[in-house]
C-alpha cells in the first residue's frame, strides 16, 4: 500500500495536490493552521491511495512524499 506524507511544516495550502489528485482523496485541512498561517493539505482518504504521485509531481514547494 502506498504512504503519502505531506510536510505540513512546508504546504502553503495552495490546493494544487488536491486538484491533481484523480481519485480526490487530498483536501485541505479547513480546521487547522500550519505555523505559516495556512490551511495545510490533508489525506482524506489514505486508504484509496494507489501511489501514482500525481500530487507530489504537482506540488510547488516538494512538500509531499510519495512511497510505494
Amino acid at each position: 500500500m502506498p504512504k503519502i506524507t505531506i510536510d505540513e511544516a512546508v504546504c502553503k495550502g495552495c490546493g494544487l495536490c488536491a486538484n491533481a489528485c484523480p481519485l480526490h482523496i487530498i483536501a485541505l485541512d479547513g480546521g487547522r493552521l500550519n505555523a505559516k498561517g495556512y490551511h495545510p493539505a490533508r489525506l482524506a482518504h489514505p486508504e484509496k491511495c494507489v501511489g501514482c504521485s500525481s500530487c507530489a509531481t504537482m506540488c510547488p514547494d516538494t512538500a509531499i512524499t510519495v512511497e510505494k
